[in-house]
């Protein structure tokens, strides 16, 4: 569907996030029609809207709505704005989703409230808000938007207009639909850097930006390319000490070299190996690296620099985020686990003996450097691990990135050079956009958890010991997929698909000798448990995520059972 094709933009959001004004005035640059579904909704009715719902009731009014959306979706060359509550109903969104680009107006809570309060001061003659009706407006406002964030979270575009005018709202609405309107993407675009946003826009050879409610910094990855690292934690506006944390088997290849241009660049440079292996995430390694800083008198102003895999990013991480309340950090992952998922969004912990990643925090790091060619080094099962991740990426945001594994799952097994390059970076810029739209997993971001409330619970239920995180990772999607078709959800050609790309990447997909009943115990004290309800993630289809807590326990035990090998 190209720009001269695409039939409408249809605005969605909370109420006070700008929907009309934001509308009128993308109407205006483009020439369309302006359409407001409220407005709409009340000459259809012929009564204003609170006469609506204090007469006939929401049902009714909900009717009107769908009635309303049938009839302007159809259209071309509009900006539709739609009411807060529109997109949650799943008729009004594929209305909506068929009519052209879907975008999200986003606001923090304190804003809509601050705008909400200056509308009823500005109008003390209209009728009182539903929403200042309440004892506590901003917790009900909050409240409603974290129901309503999941779907806001589905559309094509996101723009967060707290700190933005009408007309560069209305701009970021316009580049939103001309990167829609090639075909709706499968993985959320993230906007591109501007002036602005120095100094990252400043760098050359990021494959994406990660841009959160707190934070903004480019991944960079390459091949051959770690010797550049100390510029470009310059660039990012660091300087001064320098902590190298990695393990025992990272620092001997790479820690030389790495120590040694740091200093070239200015630093002064200490490090500190770990033992490598998922046992290091662990309040006791946590405490020696505490002792290390404060012996070397670790302050504020210093840098952390996680040399290694998931584990040692993990692990420093959250002793940059917890050491003197918050020092910062910068991700160099060398496993290809770390490079796609673990070093992108600032998820950090480390392991609790009853669960894996219960003690953590949300903290970014100022800046993530991934050398495709430190792939070389790694362990051949390490190496195949990480793929999961890759493949997960493929499933729950991209079907175009599944097709390219299948075509080319030779050449990435051999690490070759450009499509191994190009698929890291494709995985590693889905992980990105993903984190830029939900930074602290309050919607969206939880279906990067798929295939991990499974894996979680085989991890812990073995102790940490026996299965790498990728390979507990592709069993667990496996018991996803398996879950989602006997639901009715998906066919067995997605089933099959994603166990032969697993296969064919060397993965595993079942497993033996291990307790039905350990692993239900340790998924039960997951992260994802809500209410004591696990919350699953699962599919619709590829690139089509849908999170349930609806599962029957006899399901989960069924699709156990059917991973086992005898």
């Amino acid at each position: 569907m190209g720009e001269g094709t695409s039939r409408n933009i249809v605005l969605t959001g909370f109420s006070y996030t700008g929907k009309t004004r934001v509308g009128r005035a993308v109407a205006e640059k483009l020439g369309w029609t302006y359409v407001d579904t409220d407005d709409e909704i009340v000459r259809l009715a012929g009564k204003p809207i609170p006469d609506i719902f204090g007469q006939d009731g929401e049902e009714r009014f909900r009717e009107y709505e769908r009635d309303v959306l049938r009839r302007v979706c159809v259209e071309k060359e509009h900006v539709i704005s739609t009411g807060g509550g529109a997109v949650v109903n799943a008729t009004n969104r594929e209305i909506m989703m068929d009519s052209g680009v879907v975008v999200c107006l986003e606001a923090q809570p304190a804003t809509i409230y601050a705008r909400l309060r200056k509308d009823a001061e500005e109008n003390p003659g209209q009728e009182i808000r539903p929403l200042l009706q309440h004892p506590d407006p901003l917790k009900r406002i909050e409240y409603l938007k974290s129901v309503r964030q999941p779907y806001y979270d589905l559309c094509d575009w996101a723009v967060h207009v707290d700190n933005l005018s009408v007309e560069e709202a209305a701009d970021e609405v316009i580049r939103g639909w001309r990167y829609g309107a090639r075909g709706r993407p499968t993985t959320p675009v993230l906007p591109a850097a501007s002036e602005s946003d120095a100094p990252y826009c400043q760098e050359k050879g990021a494959a994406c930006v990660v841009k959160t409610a707190t934070e903004s910094y480019p991944v960079f990855v390459g091949w051959d390319n770690l010797d550049g690292l100390g510029g470009r934690m310059r660039n990012a506006g660091l300087a001064g000490q320098a902590y190298v944390i990695s393990d025992d088997s990272v620092f001997p290849i790479y820690g030389d070299s790495l120590v040694g241009q740091l200093k070239d660049s200015g630093f002064s440079v200490d490090s500190f190996a770990v033992p490598h292996g998922e046992l290091s995430k662990s309040f006791d390694t946590a405490q020696r690296l505490y002792d290390w800083l404060v012996e070397q008198r670790g302050e504020r102003g210093d840098s952390i620099v996680a040399l290694g895999g998931g584990v040692v990013g993990d692990l420093a991480g959250f002793v940059a985020a917890t050491f003197l309340r918050g020092i910062a950090f910068v991700q160099v992952p060398t496993s290809l686990i770390g490079m796609v998922d673990s070093s992108i969004g600032g998820k950090v912990g480390i392991n609790h003996p009853r669960g894996k990643n219960l003690i953590g925090a949300f903290y970014q790091p100022r800046l993530v450097l991934s050398d495709v060619q430190t792939l070389d080094t790694l362990p051949a099962r390490e190496l195949v691990s990480g793929w999961a991740e890759v493949v997960k990426h493929a499933m729950i945001r991209d079907a175009d990135l599944l097709e390219l594994l299948s075509e080319r799952a030779g050449e990435l097994a051999r690490l070759e050079k450009q499509m191994t390059t190009r698929v890291v970076s494709r995985s590693a810029a889905i992980k990105a956009a993903v984190v830029s739209r939900d930074e602290k997993e309050s919607g969206l971001r939880t279906i990067l958890n798929y295939g991990h409330t499974i894996a979680h619970g085989l991890e812990a239920a073995t102790s940490y010991e026996r299965f790498l995180h990728g390979e507990a990772v592709a069993i667990g999607m496996m018991g996803a997929a398996m879950i989602s078709e006997r639901l009715g959800m998906v066919n067995r050609t997605v089933v099959d698909a994603q166990r032969d790309i697993l296969e064919r990447l060397g993965l595993p997909v079942s497993f033996s000798d291990v307790s039905a009943d350990a692993i239900l115990r340790a998924m039960a004290l997951d992260k994802k448990v809500r209410d004591e309800r696990v919350r699953w993630v699962l599919l619709s289809g590829v690139g089509k995520p849908t999170i349930r807590d609806d599962v029957p326990p006899d399901l989960v035990r069924e699709a156990l059972g059917a991973l086992m090998r005898s």
